[in-house]
């Protein structure tokens, strides 16, 4: 049970998210601002779009990136028991989008990382249901595009949580942030998870710098924001 749960966590988002490519800005101004009103209210407009036009696959993917939105701001806000229920929501419109583009590296990311965002409202069960997923759908995004820099941040947050034993560990998920920062010079996520795990390994001074980063990348976004105040300054 233990390897099938550390599977799960390869790409579970703890308070952050992994995020979609470009989103409306009306989406990311939203989950910068942590307003679950706002991102429920698209939700359901994308929805009635979706379900008016079961073929327009940019209404499919709209609804799925603004579940994982919500999941991710719900998360922020530790209200796992809604974060699980926005994943879970995300997971048919993230289905449908890799059966219609199987070879959309950015439909199984996104796919991926609602499996795992499922995962931390309820670790065992979740992990057992949607670990191989996770896994599976992250490892199939890098394979179809190994540019895709966001894919590297999935991977790198899942080395975060894994421990080394299993293989993972803060210095495996450094070298994924920095591969994705390779790829995207400019990718707040990337900066906002480095600085994370450069505070976890007691290196505040560049954990500082990565979060300031991030916030002057994205500087609406309250979780770098609440990231960058958690981090000592020596």
């Amino acid at each position: 049970m233990k390897s099938v749960m550390y599977k799960a966590i390869f790409v579970c988002v703890a308070g952050g998210l992994l995020l979609g490519a470009p989103a409306p800005s009306e989406l990311t101004t939203a989950r910068d601002h942590q307003d679950l009103g706002t991102l429920s209210r698209l939700i359901s407009e994308y929805q009635q779009a979706a379900n008016a036009n079961p073929h327009c696959t940019d209404c499919l993917y709209k609804l799925a990136l603004a579940d994982s939105f919500a999941a991710e701001v719900a998360m922020e806000l530790r209200d796992k028991r809604k974060s699980e229920a926005f994943a879970e929501a995300g997971m048919d419109a993230a289905q449908k989008l890799t059966s219609s583009n199987g070879n959309s590296a950015e439909y199984h990311r996104l796919l991926g990382e609602l499996c795992g965002q499922v995962i931390p409202a309820n670790p065992i069960f979740g992990a057992l249901k949607y670990g191989q997923c996770a896994k599976d759908e992250i490892d199939k995004a890098i394979q179809l595009d190994g540019k895709l820099a966001l894919a590297y941040v999935s991977r790198g947050v899942g080395n975060y949580y894994l421990p080394t034993s299993m293989g993972g560990g803060i210095d495996i998920a450094l070298k994924d942030f920095d591969k994705a920062l390779t790829l995207d010079p400019k990718l707040s996520e990337a900066y906002l998870w480095k600085g994370v795990t450069l505070r976890k390994a007691n290196r505040n001074n560049e954990a500082r710098q990565a979060l300031q980063k991030a916030l002057e990348i994205d500087p609406q976004r309250l979780w770098a924001k609440q990231q960058l105040d958690k981090t000592p300054a020596s």
